[in-house]
C-alpha cells in the first residue's frame, strides 16, 4: 500500500488495496459526476451501503460509513471517498476484506477498491434520507444481538464523522496516538493517567485535568485517548471541542432561543475532551451553562477530559464551585521536556521522516531547543529541508548553518524556569521543595545547586536570587554558592553532577570556567 500525501485542504490522492484482485495503478482524485452518472452511483451506494449496514449494525455503520460515497465505478475498479484521514485508515485497516466482499456481491465481480479522502464529495452526496430504513428497524438478533440506542441518532448534517460527533472541530490526526508519544519524567504521570482514563472511561479518572505550557504535548494526550477509546468500543460517542468552540456555540443557542437542543448535544456524549478550558474565564453565563453540563455528564459516568494552559485554581474568575468539580477527578501537570525527552524526540521525529540524526545533531538540537515539543519538529523539519536543499548530509556543522538562529537565541541569558526545570529533574525534586522552608538533606543540596546555578548563568542580583527561591537573604545565596564550590573541590560526584548540569545549560561555554 502506498502512502498517501496528506493535504487538508484539497481532496487527497487516493490510498489503493486489493480485494482479491490484482493490484493497479493509482488513480486520480475522486470527483462527484453529472446528473445520470451521479443518479446510478446513488443506486449502487445505496445497494452496498444497505449490505454493509446487515453486517455491521446500525451503529458501526453510522459511524464509520454513514459519511461515506462512491465517486467512481466502471468494470475494474470501485472508488469510495471518505470525509477524512482517520475514517480512511480505519476502514482500511479494520474493514478492508469486508467491503471488498460487499462490493463483489452486490456488483456480481470482483472490483479493485480505492479510498479517497474528499470531504466535499461526501457533503455533497451521500445516502439519500430513508434509503436503507427497513434495515435499520430489523429485529435486534436479525443483527447479531445488537441492541439500537433509545433515541434515534441524527442523520444529514449531525451525523458522525471519524468517530466524533458532527459538532467536534478536530479531526483525529492517526500519528498522535500513546505509541508514537515521547514519555519521559515531565510528562508520564500525565500520560499514564491519560491510558488509565482511555481504558476505563468514566470510572477511574473522572474528570481527567491536564495543563502545562504551549506545545508540551498536551494535544497529543487528547487526541491519544480519544483515539484508544475508538479501538475499543467504536460505538463510543466522543465530542472532542475547543473552548471557544463551546462558547461560540452557546451564545449561538441564545441568540436563536435553541437551549434544549444545544444541551442535548452536550449532554448525550459518552466522552466530553475539551481543550483549552481555561477560555472560560470571565464568561459567567457561559460557566453556569457549562456546570451544569459537567454535572449532568459526571453523574451519568461519562468521561470528562480538560486542558488548559494553567491549573484550575489559577484560571482568574472561574466560578469556585467549578473549580472544585474540576479537581474531583485528578489534575496533572505536563512539563517542558527534560534534556533527555528532547533527544528522544528528536530522534524518534528524524527516524520517522526516513533520515535518522547522528548523536551529536541530536544533542545539539535537544540542548538549544528547550521550549516545547513543537519547536524540536520545527527544527528537525527545517534540518531535513536545508539538507535536501544542499545535498550535503546532515551533521553537526550543517545543523548549526540550518538552525542558526535557533542556537544564537540560547546564547543570552537563561531563563530561570530552565535552569530550576533542570535541577529538579536531575535531583527528583520540586519546585515548592525548593522554594518551601524544608531543610532535610535531600533538598537543602538541590536548593543551593539552583542557586549557584542561577548566580552563574543569569544576571540576577543575589537579593533576586533569594527572593526567588521563598525570600531568603543575600547572605543565604552566598553561603550556597560556597557550599558547593566547597563540595564541588572534595566530591568528584558532586563535580560530575554540576559539571553535567552546566554543559547542558551554559550554551557550549567552558564550564569549568564557573568552578574556579
Amino acid at each position: 500500500m502506498t502512502d498517501v500525501a496528506r493535504n487538508p485542504e484539497t481532496p487527497q490522492a487516493p490510498k489503493e488495496f486489493d480485494d482479491g484482485a490484482s493490484a493497479g495503478a493509482v488513480g486520480t482524485d475522486a470527483q462527484v459526476p453529472e446528473t445520470e452518472d451521479r443518479a446510478r452511483l446513488d443506486a449502487v451506494w445505496v445497494e452496498l451501503a444497505t449490505a454493509l449496514h446487515a453486517e455491521l449494525g446500525p451503529t458501526r455503520f453510522r459511524t464509520w460509513f454513514s459519511a461515506a460515497t462512491l465517486t467512481a465505478l466502471d468494470d475494474e475498479q470501485v472508488t469510495v471517498a471518505l470525509p477524512n484521514d482517520f475514517t480512511r485508515d480505519w476502514i482500511e485497516d479494520h474493514f478492508q476484506t469486508l467491503l471488498g466482499r460487499k462490493v463483489k456481491e452486490v456488483l456480481g465481480a470482483a472490483r479493485k477498491l480505492q479510498l479517497v479522502v474528499d470531504a466535499e464529495a461526501c457533503s455533497l452526496a451521500g445516502l439519500p434520507p430513508g434509503a436503507i430504513v427497513a434495515a435499520e428497524e430489523s429485529p435486534a438478533e436479525e443483527r447479531g444481538g445488537e441492541t439500537p440506542r433509545t433515541a434515534p441518532e441524527p442523520s444529514g448534517p449531525e451525523r458522525h464523522t471519524s468517530g466524533l460527533l458532527w459538532n467536534s472541530d478536530v479531526v483525529l490526526n492517526p500519528r498522535c496516538t500513546f505509541d508514537t508519544f515521547v514519555i519521559g519524567p515531565c510528562n508520564r504521570f500525565g500520560a499514564a493517567l491519560a491510558t488509565g482514563a482511555a481504558d476505563q472511561p468514566g470510572t477511574t479518572y473522572n474528570p481527567l485535568f491536564l495543563h502545562g505550557s504551549v506545545g508540551v504535548g498536551k494535544t497529543h494526550l487528547l487526541q491519544a485517548l480519544c483515539y484508544r477509546i475508538l479501538e475499543r468500543n467504536p460505538d463510543s460517542r466522543i465530542l472532542y471541542l475547543s473552548c471557544e468552540t463551546f462558547v461560540n456555540h452557546f451564545i449561538s443557542a441564545l441568540e436563536h432561543g435553541d437551549l434544549d437542543s444545544f444541551r442535548n448535544k452536550y449532554r448525550s456524549v459518552d466522552v466530553l475532551v475539551v481543550d483549552d478550558i481555561h477560555l472560560l474565564a470571565n464568561k459567567e453565563r457561559t460557566q453556569e451553562e457549562f456546570f451544569h453540563t459537567f454535572n449532568q455528564l459526571h453523574n451519568s459516568q461519562k468521561q470528562i477530559v480538560l486542558s488548559s494552559d494553567s491549573p484550575p485554581k489559577d484560571i482568574p474568575t472561574l466560578q469556585d464551585r467549578l473549580v472544585s468539580r474540576f479537581k474531583w477527578g485528578v489534575v496533572a501537570e505536563i512539563e517542558p521536556p527534560c534534556f533527555e525527552t528532547r533527544m528522544a524526540i528528536v530522534r524518534r521525529k528524524s527516524r520517522e521522516r526516513g533520515e535518522p540524526f547522528p548523536d551529536e545533531v541530536s544533542q545539539l538540537i535537544a540542548e538549544h531547543v528547550v521550549d516545547n515539543v513543537r519547536e524540536l519538529e520545527g527544527a528537525v523539519t527545517r534540518l531535513l529541508a536545508f539538507a535536501a536543499m544542499t545535498s550535503r548530509p546532515v551533521s553537526a556543522t550543517l545543523a548549526r548553518e540550518a538552525l542558526g538562529e535557533l542556537l544564537i537565541s540560547r546564547a543570552g541569558p537563561l531563563s530561570l524556569e530552565t535552569i530550576v526545570s533542570e535541577v529538579c529533574e536531575r535531583f527528583a525534586v520540586k519546585l515548592s521543595d525548593l522554594q518551601g522552608k524544608r531543610r532535610t538533606a535531600s533538598v537543602v543540596w538541590p536548593r543551593q545547586v539552583a542557586m549557584f546555578l542561577f548566580r552563574c548563568l543569569t544576571p540576577k542580583s543575589l537579593e533576586e536570587i533569594g527572593a526567588y527561591f521563598g525570600g531568603r537573604d543575600h547572605s543565604t545565596v552566598l553561603h550556597a554558592i560556597d557550599k558547593v564550590k566547597k563540595r564541588v573541590a572534595s566530591d568528584e560526584d558532586a563535580r560530575a553532577e554540576i559539571v553535567s548540569l552546566l554543559e547542558r545549560l551554559a550554551g557550549g561555554q567552558d564550564p569549568e570556567k564557573f568552578l574556579g
